[in-house]
C-alpha cells in the first residue's frame, strides 16, 4: 500500500481538530485531517456544545411565556412537536457541518473518513469504508476529544440510563427524570428537561453544585433549580441503580440515610473521559496521566517530537474554545514560531437560567491561594435593562489587585452572561485596570453597563448604587 505523504496530519475533526488544519493550511502546510464520523464538528457541534444550546433556546421560550403573565401577557400551554423539534435541531448541525467541510475544501485540505492508529510515529492508518489507507506525515495533531464519563456501576445496559450524548437526543420527556451531577453539564440538561415538563430531581455528592463557581454567582441558579427543579440534594451519592420493569429503581446515600425511588430515565453527567483508546498510540513515544489524557507541555507537544496533542484528550479545562486556541499554538510551533500556552485567559459560560460566566482569578481561588485582592460588584436589580425584560437576579463582579488596580477577574451571573464575558476576559489579556473600565462609555441602556458601574464602584462612584469611597 503506497502511503500519502503530507506535512501535517490532524487526527479529529472538532473544533480543536478543524481549527488546526484550517489554520496550517492558511499558513501554506499540506494538511490531511482525519475524522472517524461521517460529519465534521466533533462532540462539541453534534452532542453537546451546540444541540445543548439549540434546546435551552427552545426551552427558555416556553419559560418566557410563562413569565409573561405578569407583564399582562398571557399565552395557551405550550404544545411541544419533538419529532419537529429535533429536526430543528439537526438542521442547524447539518448547517454547520457543512459549512466546515466547504471550508476545508475551499482550503486544499484533505479530508478522510476513518478511524486513525498509529503504526509508529510517522504512519497512520485510517481504516475507512473503502478499506485502509496510510499516511506519512511530519508531524501529527492529536486532537480527539473525550466522551460522557459513565462509570460501570452505572451502566446497566439500559436506554433509560443517559448520558448527554442520549439526553440530547430528546426521544421523550420523562415525568421522574433523575440527573448526577450538579456540573454544568447536568445543570444546562436540567434547565432543558425541566422547562419542557419533566420533574427533575438533582443530586450532587459535593456540598455545592458548579465547582470552580463562586457560591454568590452560582446563587440564583441554585434559586432558579430549587424553584424549577422537583428536588436538588446535595451531599447525596447514588449506591445502586437496577432495571425495574419501566423504570429504573434508585438506592440513594443522603448522609447515612438510605432513600429508594423509581424514575423514567436518569441522566448520567458526571464528568467526561479521554478518547484516546484503541488508536496505535502506544506504538510511538506518547505518555499519558492516570486518568488517560495525553502528557503535554506548553508547546502542545508530546512526549514523542512528531506528535502533538490538543483540546480535550491533553486534559485541563474541557472546552472547546482552550481546544481552538490550543490548535493555533501547535501549529505556531511546528511552523518554527516561539508560541506557548502561557497566561491565557480562558473564559467559561455555563448556559443555565440565568447564565453563569467567569475568567481569570476568581474570588474563591484568592482566598484559598492567600492572594489579597479587591472585590467590586453591582447588582442587576440596579440595571435598567435587567429590569425591563424582568431579569434582575443578576450580579457582576470585578476582581481588582488593589495595589495596581489591574483587573484579575471577572464574573457574571444574570441573562446573557455568556455574552457579556469577553469584556472581562479582553481586560484582563490586556492588562487593564478597573479605571480602564471604568472610564470606557458603555451605552444606555445595555447589560454591559453593569461591568463599568462595578469598575466605577471599586472608586466610590457607581451611578446607580452607592459604595463605600475607596480610600485615597
Amino acid at each position: 500500500m503506497e502511503p500519502l505523504k503530507t506535512e501535517i496530519v490532524v487526527v479529529g475533526g472538532g473544533p480543536g481538530g478543524y481549527a488546526a488544519a484550517f489554520y496550517a493550511a492558511d499558513l501554506g502546510r499540506k494538511v490531511i485531517l482525519v475524522e472517524k464520523e461521517k460529519r465534521l464538528g466533533g462532540a462539541c457541534l453534534n452532542r453537546g456544545c451546540i444541540p445543548s444550546k439549540a434546546l435551552l433556546y427552545a426551552s427558555h421560550t416556553i419559560a418566557t411565556a410563562r413569565q409573561s403573565a405578569s407583564r399582562g401577557i398571557t399565552f395557551a400551554e405550550p404544545v411541544i412537536d419533538l419529532p419537529k423539534l429535533r429536526a430543528w435541531k439537526e438542521s442547524i448541525l447539518q448547517r454547520l457541518s457543512g459549512g466546515i467541510t466547504q471550508l476545508a475544501k475551499a482550503r486544499g485540505v484533505q479530508v478522510i473518513h476513518g478511524r486513525g492508529y498509529f503504526e509508529d510515529s510517522r504512519t497512520l492508518r485510517v481504516e475507512t469504508e473503502q478499506g485502509q489507507q496510510l499516511i506519512s506525515y511530519e508531524n501529527a495533531i492529536v486532537a480527539v476529544g473525550s466522551r460522557p464519563a459513565l462509570p460501570k456501576a452505572f451502566d446497566l445496559g439500559n436506554p433509560r440510563v443517559m448520558t448527554s450524548t442520549e439526553a440530547l437526543e430528546i426521544e421523550d420527556i420523562p415525568e421522574n427524570l433523575l440527573i448526577i451531577g450538579g456540573g454544568y453539564i447536568g445543570m444546562e440538561l436540567g434547565t432543558v428537561y425541566a422547562e419542557m415538563g419533566s420533574k427533575v430531581v438533582l443530586v450532587e455528592a459535593m456540598d455545592s453544585i458548579l465547582a470552580g463557581a463562586d457560591p454568590d454567582l452560582a446563587r440564583p441558579i441554585i434559586n432558579y433549580a430549587k424553584k424549577n427543579f422537583r428536588e436538588m440534594r446535595l451531599k447525596t451519592k447514588v449506591s445502586k441503580m437496577s432495571t425495574c420493569g419501566k423504570q429504573i429503581k434508585v438506592e440513594f446515600d443522603m448522609a447515612g440515610e438510605k432513600k429508594e425511588e423509581l424514575y423514567d430515565r436518569v441522566l448520567i453527567a458526571v464528568g467526561r473521559s479521554a478518547n484516546a483508546g484503541d488508536m496505535g498510540l502506544e506504538n510511538t513515544k506518547v505518555s499519558f496521566d492516570e486518568r488517560g489524557f495525553i502528557h503535554v507541555n506548553d508547546k502542545q507537544q508530546t512526549t514523542d517530537p512528531y506528535i502533538y496533542a490538543i483540546g480535550d484528550i491533553a486534559g485541563g479545562v474541557l472546552l472547546a474554545h482552550k481546544a481552538s486556541k490550543e490548535a493555533r499554538i501547535a501549529v505556531e510551533v511546528i511552523a518554527g514560531e516561539d508560541s506557548a500556552f502561557q497566561d491565557i485567559t480562558i473564559p467559561a459560560v455555563v448556559f443555565t437560567q440565568p447564565e453563569l460566566a467567569w475568567c481569570g482569578l476568581t474570588e474563591a481561588e484568592a482566598k484559598a491561594k492567600g492572594i489579597a485582592v479587591q472585590v467590586s460588584k453591582f447588582p442587576w436589580a440596579a440595571s435598567g435593562r435587567a429590569l425591563s425584560f424582568d431579569h434582575p437576579e443578576g450580579l457582576t463582579k470585578l476582581i481588582i489587585d488593589p495595589d495596581t488596580e489591574r483587573v484579575l477577574g471577572v464574573g457574571i451571573v444574570g441573562y446573557g452572561a455568556g455574552e457579556l464575558i469577553s469584556e472581562g476576559a479582553l481586560a484582563i489579556e490586556m492588562g487593564a485596570t478597573a479605571k480602564d473600565i471604568a472610564l470606557t462609555v458603555h451605552p444606555h441602556p445595555t447589560l454591559s453597563e453593569t461591568i463599568m458601574e462595578a469598575a466605577e464602584g471599586f472608586y466610590g462612584h457607581a451611578t446607580h448604587t452607592l459604595v463605600r469611597k475607596k480610600a485615597q
